[in-house]
């Protein structure tokens, strides 16, 4: 576990999906919360701040991919099942899991308050939370802590908000286990830059 300070550059090109993850007693429910701390200073437009965090750790978590495991079990073909079990196990291994909400009362609030750009405060608010788990993903990454993101919704939104007694306003956007890292990341291509980067 890396104990030691990085520097914005490093955690952006250090920053890797990492699927398999283990518990750590120094992942703590104190450490977690500085870093949300730090990330909540993500930008949002009109400063809407529409994002909403439910963090899941030790036994909740684990009941989360339970719930996640059960809910796939008739879903996906026999054969397969036994592939999605190795993943999920990678993911309810780890320490905790950051869940990512949307606010859609807050969202409805800022469309009746700015009604000449109502169409486009539904992106905005995904943009916000894009940009809200980028953050938490750096801001893990630069502890030495290992996370992905994940996107099992919507099929698991119902049981989700009865289990942990979710406002019904609130919409699951996506999932972030984390944990020590357990695997050596994959190495990553990159299109040509001249291809993505254009200056005039």
């Amino acid at each position: 576990m890396s104990t030691t300070t990085t520097t914005l550059k490093e955690a952006i090109i250090n920053r890797r999906s990492i699927r398999k993850v283990k518990k750590n007693e120094n992942i703590t429910k104190e450490r977690i919360n500085e870093v949300l701390k730090t990330a909540l200073h993500a930008p949002t437009s009109f400063n809407m701040q529409s994002g909403r965090i439910v963090v899941l750790m030790d036994a909740e978590h684990e009941k989360f991919w339970d719930i996640v495991k059960e809910t796939l079990r008739p879903l996906v073909p026999e054969e397969n099942f036994g592939a999605t079990v190795e993943r999920l196990q990678g993911f309810r291994d780890g320490v905790g899991t950051v869940l990512f909400f949307e606010n859609q009362e807050t969202v409805k609030q800022m469309q009746e308050n700015a009604p000449s750009y109502k169409e486009n405060f539904p992106n905005w608010s995904q943009q916000g939370s894009a940009m809200l788990q980028y953050a938490i993903w750096m801001s893990l990454s630069a502890e030495g802590i290992g996370a992905s993101l994940q996107h099992y919704n919507p099929i698991i939104d119902q049981e989700v908000k009865q289990t942990w007694n979710i406002p019904g306003e609130w919409s699951l956007i996506a999932q972030m286990p984390f944990g020590e890292p357990n695997e050596e990341a994959g190495e990553r291509t990159f299109l040509p830059f001249e291809d993505v980067v254009k200056f005039y």
